[in-house]
């Protein structure tokens, strides 16, 4: 099993430590000589144990230790459920949906595992779920019957959280995508135009 320390990081969470620094200079924790040490090092950071070492004499700022396993069940009949924006993802997602619709953005959600499962118990419900950007998919154990399935990510190692979906989608429509973005600093562009902050 891999040591949660040894995970990669991606560019948001090396930007959101250098925020961390900001804060830190500011309350003089650490000098200005610090801050361009430190902020260098974060941002050269490749694991989340370098990255947490830039911030592990700071108070208050440093997450030790692994983060516990969550389990959440969305329940829906003739409705609507949707999830979007700056959402705490758990590490198990249940989704059941009975003639319903359904949307999941994951883009800019807080996800702090390295698999995310998501299971689907799916009956005549139009699904729509959108992943990070920087994200990989395993659909293997998926069962899709008389439903129009359209996969658009592409697969391939993408540094951050591996999405691993199954369970059964019957009848209805299921699309799975990425959004086409333009990160600017701390502000993610979204296409058609959307801008979520993500620090």
């Amino acid at each position: 099993m891999t040591d949660p320390r040894d995970l990669r990081v991606s560019d948001s969470e090396r930007e959101h430590v250098v925020g961390l620094l900001h804060k830190a200079l500011a309350q003089a924790l650490i000098t200005p000589e610090e801050f361009t040490t430190r902020s260098a090092a974060a941002l050269a950071a490749r694991t989340r144990s370098e990255l947490n070492g830039v911030l592990i004499d700071i108070p208050g700022v440093v997450r030790t230790g692994t983060v516990p396993e969550q389990r959440l069940e969305l329940r829906s009949v003739l409705s609507k459920i949707r999830r979007r924006g700056r959402w705490d993802v758990p590490s198990e997602l249940v989704v059941h949906c009975d003639q319903s619709w359904c949307e999941l953005d994951f883009a800019v959600a807080r996800i702090p595992y390295q698999v995310v499962k998501v299971e689907f118990d799916v009956r005549a419900a139009h699904v729509r779920l959108m992943l990070p950007y920087e994200s990989t998919l395993d659909a293997s154990m998926l069962q899709v019957m008389n439903c129009r399935y359209v996969n658009k990510v592409r697969p391939g190692p993408v540094p951050g959280p591996q999405f691993q979906l199954s369970g059964k989608v019957r009848g209805g429509t299921l699309t799975i995508t990425r959004p086409p973005v333009l990160r600017l600093g701390s502000v993610m562009v979204r296409f058609p135009l959307k801008i979520d902050r993500i620090d």
